[in-house]
């Protein structure tokens, strides 16, 4: 995607919108590293001020990040994740939890409804990749994969905007569970039962099981709490 040459009439506006399209529409991925001011005045043919200020309001937003001496990089992918970012960087592990159990309950419960063939086929690709990245023993890589599988459920929904509400609340999840760190220890919570109970289009044994992945979630965070560590990246 090009950026086109701005107007004279509301520069700073205009620039606004188009670098924030380069974002949403994903040209610029998450946590990738923008152009520089001036690389992006010439572009779109404005000033380096006026360049400045657009980021300044879409830092601002949540929706970039300026690192001194480093550059700019994308923090969030909508201005909805980038206040979700930074409200859960001040909010309780559990308060977060308590959200996630909603989304992720309901989202069970309707892709057992909802589900197709190629939803079904999305979903245990993405649980033979979590078992892959368990089995590797890599925080990261697991964090990823959890959270892969999570979004394939959410999808198989066909809801959109509860889609688009998961999508950002998971982009800003992925930061906190990176802050918390801590290893995968002993923690693991399988989710083949999740995928059996959408599988067989049974939306009560669906919210049962997740459910119940969450409820293993919470014993796992109150234990490390207890034990002064920190939580591990399973979800």
């Amino acid at each position: 995607m090009s950026l086109r040459t701005a107007q004279r009439a509301s520069l700073v506006d205009q620039v606004i919108d188009q670098l924030k399209e380069q974002i949403t529409s994903g040209y610029w991925q998450l946590n990738a590293k923008i152009p520089t001011e001036t690389a992006l005045a010439e572009q779109l043919g404005v000033g380096r001020n006026t360049v400045r200020e657009a980021v300044r309001a879409l830092t601002h937003a949540g929706l970039l990040e300026c690192r001194q001496g480093d550059g700019t990089y994308v923090r969030a992918t909508s201005e909805l994740s980038g206040v979700m970012a930074r409200r859960l960087r001040a909010a309780e592990q559990l308060e977060i939890l308590e959200v996630r159990r909603a989304l992720e309950v309901e989202a069970a419960r309707l892709a057992a409804i909802r589900r197709t063939d190629e939803d079904i086929a999305a979903m245990e690709a993405a649980l033979a990749e979590r078992e892959k990245a368990w089995a590797e023993g890599d925080p990261e890589t697991f964090v990823e994969a959890d959270l892969n599988f999570h979004v394939t459920v959410v999808a198989a929904t066909h809801n959109q905007v509860l889609m688009d509400l998961y999508l950002d609340f998971s982009a800003a999840l992925r930061s906190s569970i990176r802050t918390a760190g801590g290893s995968l220890k002993e923690n693991y919570i399988p989710h083949d039962t999740i995928v059996r109970a959408i599988v067989a289009g049974d939306a009560a044994a669906a919210e049962r099981a997740g459910h119940a992945c969450m409820e293993h979630i919470l014993i796992a965070l109150t234990e490390n709490a207890g034990d002064g560590s920190s939580s591990p990246g399973d979800d």
